[in-house]
């Protein structure tokens, strides 16, 4: 994996929000608290991707990171994070519990609740990314695994060490067909993980039923700008009638065409106030959200909004009167 940020290269009094930001961009939004004054601040960080897991591997001076409560509250998405040191010792406390990692132990931690990961010696260490709706597991078992050295006791914690290492920094098994293919087993080997480590193994059983909104939303989310995403094709992506579809999603207070048009209408919003708000014509934006009727999609907008798609735009990128 090629370094994407190297401090080395940026200014001091920079370094700090640029650290920040590539954090909250590649993995989830956090506090960084570095312990040297600016201009000792050192990273190095790496970021990749397979289908939609994510990772960061860091080298860097002593820091504390911290995912507030606010923050947490904000999450969308839940996800579970993978922790690898590689080097040194850190400590991870979340949900009153906190363990301490060594070389070649990991442990789990959920974004939906504040953490602190504590770097005093320095970072060097693997962080990846899981959609927490991939994993599938009850919220149980996540509770009583996660914030726990996994480590040589279990002989399936080892093996994951080494797999997810060289997969946080192989390029080549991040790019074509060979991202497509470990995304499967990097989520298999993560829950064979979890569940021997729980050591009960009916729930590993127990799980799709119990996740299956989770599942839904995040299917909604990677299909949000197609037209044809329906109930019959959400439906049949979850081996379910529509009848059990709406039966879950209403359990979780959600209702699908409401919550299909609140967040495309929320993306077209984004894009007509963006930087590329007057590149495309406001028919093409709503288009690429699945709004095939302009004049049905200005109606919709300015009924979630107060405002017309039109002059949203023009407030955020009026013309030049000259």
């Amino acid at each position: 994996m090629s370094p994407v940020l190297d401090t080395a290269f940026i200014p001091p009094r920079d370094r700090e929000e640029m650290v920040r930001h590539a954090v909250r961009d590649s993995l989830v939004a956090v506090d960084i608290d570095h312990g040297p004054p600016a201009e000792d601040i050192s990273v190095r960080i790496g970021l990749g991707a397979v289908g939609p897991l994510r990772f960061c591997s860091a080298r860097a001076s002593a820091v504390t990171v911290r995912r507030t409560e606010r923050l947490a509250r904000a999450d969308e998405e839940p996800a579970v994070f993978l922790g690898l040191q590689v080097t040194g010792t850190s400590l991870v406390v979340q949900n009153g519990r906190e363990c301490a990692l060594r070389p070649g132990e990991l442990a789990v931690y959920e974004s939906r609740s504040p953490y602190t990961l504590l770097f005093d010696e320095g970072v060097d260490h693997h962080f990846l990314r899981f959609p927490r709706a991939l994993l599938a597991l009850p919220d149980q078992l996540l509770r009583d695994t996660s914030t726990v050295t996994l480590g040589s006791e279990n002989p399936l914690a080892g093996l994951a060490f080494t797999y997810f290492s060289q997969l946080a920094v192989s390029d080549r098994l991040h790019q074509g067909t060979h991202g497509n293919t470990v995304v499967e087993p990097s989520v298999e080997l993560l829950r064979a993980v979890l569940t021997s480590q729980h050591g009960n193994s009916s729930l590993a059983a127990e799980p799709l039923e119990a996740t299956l909104s989770m599942r839904i939303t995040h299917y909604l989310r990677e299909h949000l700008a197609e037209p044809d995403l329906s109930a019959a094709r959400v439906a049949a992506a979850h081996a379910i009638s529509v009848r059990h579809l709406y039966a879950v999603l209403s359990r979780s207070g959600i209702s699908l065409g409401d919550w299909i048009r609140t967040r495309r209408l929320a993306e077209c919003r984004r894009e007509l106030a963006g930087p590329n708000g007057r590149r495309r014509t406001i028919a093409a934006i709503a288009r690429s959200w699945g709004f095939a009727d302009a004049t049905h999609f200005s109606k919709t907008f300015k009924q979630a909004y107060a405002i017309s798609p039109r002059d949203w735009r023009e407030q955020n990128h009026p013309r030049s009167s000259s």
